[in-house]
């Protein structure tokens, strides 16, 4: 332990702390702008790039950056000191002096960092006129990059490359032209990035936000030709509420359906239905591939891989191109809900196809990118229309003067409302391999569980792996967060698979869909993820069915319709292929 005493007070910490760290077990708030941390999750970075940070430091000639400075023994520090203070001003004075002034107009605003700093500093004007940086606004169908905003922070790059290992973002230039930008310039679409949205998660300003498509919905309400009905996927009724001022993991699930029918939404439903729905095609191709393995079948590819992350998808299409016959070839459950709406749906209520509007609430901005792949189509009318984040539901609630603190509790529609505990905890890491055990034991070993809950898959470590005991069968599983994580796997498997695993659950965003980049914003702590996970197995634990085999409107569309899991009918409308998307990935190399 380091004794150490910062604004005269004394503590004591281990060793290799820094000083804003040891600062904050004091109580002492020191402000940041670049430094960024996914506490208990591994995750840190701290640049010392900003200089907001910068303290006093007794002996020492210059200031220290306190996120980048271990603490040693004896050390006196000073975060207010007038030497201090006027250097986080000027700093800061400096940073606004090259920052567009469009505030009210800013995604981000009231939700600024900088904006926030500026307003703790006590700055009304800027000393200094200069040259301000310009660049290209740039834009995929997820993410909006305007550099004109950027403050240099390097959060995203540290996000993109040490969080994700996606490599799409990196620092280019020096001195005042220095920017975060991509490889030779080029748009975002074009290079390795995979829309996962972290970057815009972690970015303090508005140089990296959302894709609005908030107008377009209201728009498709407003059209009475249209028939629009919406989709929420599991992890939106852990988080909706902090928008509102309720406590993270708080569950709304009956007051967002309210909501959403005050929207003017004309059918509201569950993707959680679709996520039961999606187990049945991923547990019956699961269950297929190891029954083809155990008869001696040398071409069947396991471990086989979940499916439902499209950041994912997009990333081993990009990196792994070699392995494409390993991930399920099952839909995500975004995007089976709107095949089944546009499919079978739409006919039961008398409507086209084309006049059928599909929009879906999600906590990630990925879920914008995936909607408009080829092959979710049908002669180019797109199975799911639109998507909005947990944010722009927000946002859109608010616009329509609708409090979501105020409504009554209310049901999803029928006949694809009804979901399972399985399909609730589709929005945790873990969560998918969980509901995917849940049916795989029964419908394999034909008989009911010993057990419903699998503790061995849940937390928030970044890889975890179990044995499960099917009936006599180790079954090898493993489950990663973060695309770092996962890359670790697929080396594995592209090294022959020495751990011999059968089934692996990969989810791009920090704890799974729960914080995901388009849920409200977490500002790094990692206590809110985990108060959303929470919230969603006890969501889980409540509910009346907590397998999806066993929810009875899952059974009747099979009855009804698709006739069976991975059946004809369901393979065509319900799965789909992928594609070697290496060359970007290659270029950039």
């Amino acid at each position: 332990m380091i004794n150490v005493t910062i604004d005269k007070k004394a503590l004591q910490v281990p060793e290799g702390t820094t000083i804003l760290k040891a600062a904050r077990m004091a109580g002492i708030d020191i402000p940041t702008l670049c430094y960024f941390e996914l506490n208990g999750m591994n995750f840190e970075n701290k640049p010392g790039g900003c200089r907001v940070c910068m303290v006093e430091v007794k002996g020492r000639r210059n200031l220290a950056p306190a996120c980048a400075t271990d603490v040693t023994e004896g050390m006196e520090v000073f975060t207010s000191s007038p030497r201090v203070l006027k250097a986080r001003k000027t700093v800061i004075e400096l940073i606004l002096s090259d920052h567009p002034n469009d505030c009210l107009q800013c995604e981000k605003s009231g939700d600024c960092e900088l904006q926030a700093l500026a307003t703790r500093m006590g700055i009304r004007r800027i000393p200094f006129n200069g040259e301000q940086s310009t660049y290209k606004i740039d834009s995929t169908l997820s993410v909006y990059r305007d550099m004109d905003k950027c403050v240099y922070c390097r959060r995203c790059e540290t996000m993109c490359n040490k969080f994700q290992s996606a490599g799409a973002l990196s620092g280019v230039n020096r001195g005042f032209p220095s920017v975060v930008g991509t490889s030779f310039s080029k748009p975002l679409g074009d290079t390795s990035c995979i829309n996962c949205g972290q970057c815009v998660q972690v970015c303090p300003v508005g140089a990296l936000t959302l894709v609005d498509n908030i107008q377009d919905v209201l728009n498709a309400i407003a059209d009475p030709k249209k028939t629009v009905v919406v989709q929420t996927a599991p992890a939106v009724r852990v988080a909706l509420g902090e928008e509102f001022g309720m406590k993270p993991g708080e569950i709304v699930t009956g007051k967002m359906a309210a909501g959403l029918r005050r929207l003017g939404f004309d059918k509201v439903f569950d993707t959680d239905w679709s996520a039961d729905l999606t187990i049945m095609e991923e547990g019956t191709e699961l269950l297929g591939r190891l029954t083809k393995a155990l008869a001696g079948d040398k071409n069947v590819k396991l471990p086989m891989f979940t499916s439902c992350c499209p950041a994912w998808v997009s990333f081993y299409e990009k990196n792994f191109p070699d392995l494409l016959e390993y991930p399920s070839t099952a839909k995500s459950p975004q995007a089976m809900f709107g095949a089944v709406a546009k499919n079978f749906l739409a006919t039961k209520m008398g409507v086209k196809r084309e006049d059928m509007v599909v929009v879906s609430i999600m906590p990630c901005l990925a879920k914008k990118s995936e909607l408009a792949r080829e092959e979710f189509a049908v002669n180019g009318n797109r199975d799911v229309d639109f998507s909005l984040t947990t944010r722009e539901l927000a946002h859109m609630l608010k616009q329509c003067n609708i409090d979501l603190t105020q409504l009554p509790e209310e049901d999803f529609d029928n006949p694809l409302g009804q979901s399972t505990g399985a399909g609730v905890i589709f929005g945790a890491t873990g969560g998918v391999m969980e509901a995917a055990l849940r049916t795989a034991y029964e419908v394999h070993c034909k008989k009911p569980l010993p057990r419903i809950d699998f503790e061995e898959t849940r937390g928030l470590e970044g890889i975890k792996e179990a044995t499960i005991d099917f009936d006599g069968f180790p079954l090898k599983i493993a489950i990663a967060y973060s695309l770092s994580n996962a890359r670790k796997l697929m080396e594995e498997v592209r090294a022959g698979n020495p751990n011999g695993y059968h089934f692996i659950e990969v989810m791009a965003c920090p704890g799974g869909c729960i914080g995901g980049a388009g849920q409200p914003y977490h500002h790094g702590d990692s206590d809110i993820i985990r108060k959303r996970m929470e919230a969603t197995y006890r969501e889980d634990a409540g509910k009346p069915i907590r397998k999806s085999h066993e929810n009875p409107d899952i059974i009747a569309i099979y009855k009804e319709y698709y006739g069976e899991p991975c059946g004809h009918l369901s393979h065509e409308q319900l799965h789909t292929h992928y594609f070697n998307r290496q060359s970007t990935v290659e270029f950039e190399k």
